[in-house]
């Protein structure tokens, strides 16, 4: 994995992955220890909310960042074809 952009995919998704899980984890201490407080929850939803928009945006970035990796990969296979023909 020596390609730029097929390192970005990884640590992209990886980090994608990880803010999902920890909105999963926010909202649900929200839910369960931090319910009885009544004004506690906006702060809560504020942290999900952001966690949930990092994510998803964390994750679409990775796979555009696949599709680049794909698309290089096979110029490079087809430039390597191109060479070795002629």
């Amino acid at each position: 994995m020596s390609d730029s952009h097929s390192e970005k995919y990884l640590v992209k998704l990886l980090v994608g992955f990880g803010s999902l899980i920890t909105f999963v984890l926010v909202l649900f201490y929200a839910i369960f220890e931090s319910g009885a407080q009544k004004g506690d929850w906006y702060f809560w939803a504020a942290v999900a909310a952001f966690l949930l928009c990092g994510g998803v945006y964390f994750c679409i970035t990775a796979i555009v960042h696949k599709i680049k990796s794909d698309f290089s990969r096979r110029a490079r296979e087809r430039e390597h074809k191109k060479n070795i023909l002629a």
